[in-house]
């Protein structure tokens, strides 16, 4: 890295309560009500996305159904998302971070990692930093922001996380072991519920216990994830934050959606694949990418997830090619036994270049495939031009409600992914 481990400095910040406390900004009314920001009911993607914190003290938690919400808390005020708005204070969060370093990392709309080490700079400097940072929060943005400022990216992750809303922790080298380690090993940044469960089952429950376990034993049980986790625990990571223009690889493309009816037939399950599949495909058209897997999901209603994947021959862009493959791959895993479902989802990996060569054999028809090619890309301006729902397959058509999927606004662009 060019520095001195032992010196780095580096926060994270964590805008408080993002969605809610940018709405209440702007809703003088709610500031003293319980808010919770949730989704479209009518398009049933009605979950709690964020609640302020006189909503948490009702029991409302992130992920939970608006009706659910409402149950906790009569009185709840509910507003719908504003994904634009919150993208604008995103970005001007961002330029206020960026005044400080280039090397900042984003973890999410409303959380990124700053990395401060320079020649000379201490973890008290870091702490005048960050509470620096909080106050430009409040006064540029009008919303307040938690900090953590450690020697490791986890470490200030965690202490973000520790003292909410509006303060600064400093988990240094001296203390970090008395501040982190009593805490429960779900507190640690990627120990979900289930890599907690699994090691409760040997009981250990803290921070603590993670770092004094046998490394072997711990990867004879976890595998890599145990040694990742375990770093963190004991302060040792060393993953660095990448600066601020570094652009992650794409390895995969994909849309699901929660659909506004349950599809009860097949063809209702044909529409939403024929909706997904232009999507995707037209995605990896603008990206310069084919596909040599696609994989599908289904979500009945139990909500639980169901999918699975093939590799086919050839790497394609085509949305009839996806379409094809998403079907296929209905029928053999025999999916129609899962109808009705709620949701349903197509992704594609194994990423290739559309400039990248092609090993194809005799019996492939290139001209047909070129074809096809110029036909998607005509009906796809088309599109572009006038409206997505300007030129639509038949089968789009067997439910209204499904037909009026945007496939152009059902994707989201996700939070760059960390990774060890």
């Amino acid at each position: 890295m060019g520095q001195n481990e032992s010196r780095r400095v580096v926060v994270h910040c964590d805008l408080n309560s993002f969605y809610a406390s940018v709405e209440c900004l702007y809703r003088p009314e709610i500031r003293e009500k319980p808010v919770v920001v949730g989704g479209d009911e009518d398009a049933r993607h009605g979950i709690v996305l964020t609640k302020n914190l006189i909503a948490k003290r009702y029991g409302i938690q992130t992920a939970m159904s608006l009706a659910e919400a409402r149950r906790l808390c009569p009185s709840l005020v509910t507003v719908q998302a504003d994904m634009p708005l919150y993208l604008r204070f995103s970005q001007e969060f961002r330029e206020i971070l960026s005044s400080y370093s280039n090397r900042v990392e984003a973890f999410g709309w409303d959380e990124a990692w700053v990395d401060l080490t320079n020649e000379g700079v201490t973890i008290q400097d870091g702490e005048r930093i960050a509470n620096e940072i909080r106050e430009r929060a409040l006064f540029e943005l009008g919303i307040t922001c938690s900090v953590g400022v450690s020697f490791t990216k986890p470490l200030a992750k965690l202490g973000s996380d520790i003292k909410k809303p509006n303060a600064t922790t400093v988990l240094s080298k001296e203390n970090y072991k008395e501040l982190a380690w009593r805490l429960p090993v779900s507190d640690l940044l990627f120990v979900g519920p289930a890599t907690a469960k699994e090691l409760a089952r040997f009981n250990v429950f803290t921070i603590g216990e993670l770092a004094a376990c046998d490394t072997e034993w711990l990867c004879r049980k976890l595998g890599k994830n145990g040694l990742t986790i375990q770093s963190y625990a004991r302060g040792e990571d060393v993953t660095p934050v990448k600066p601020c223009d570094v652009v992650h690889p794409i390895k995969s493309i994909g849309n699901s959606t929660t659909l506004p009816v349950d599809a009860v037939s097949v063809d209702q399950v044909k529409a939403t694949f024929a909706i997904l599949a232009d999507s995707v495909a037209h995605r990896m058209r603008e990206d310069g990418f084919r596909a040599r897997c696609v994989h599908i999901a289904l979500r009945g209603k139990n909500l639980a997830w169901d999918g699975c994947q093939r590799t086919i021959k050839f790497p394609t862009c085509l949305a009839s090619d996806l379409r094809t493959v998403a079907m296929e791959l209905f029928y053999a895993r025999q999916y129609q036994q899962l109808l009705p479902v709620r949701g349903v989802g197509l992704r594609c990996t194994m990423l290739s270049h559309n400039t990248d060569p092609v090993q194809t054999d005799m019996f492939f028809d290139v001209a047909k495939h070129e074809g096809k090619e110029r036909l998607e890309g005509a009906v796809r301006a088309l599109q572009d031009r006038y409206g997505s729902k300007s030129i639509q397959l038949g089968v789009m058509m067997t439910d209204a409600k499904i037909a009026r999927v945007n496939p152009k606004e059902l994707h989201v662009q996700p939070a760059a992914p960390y990774y060890h």
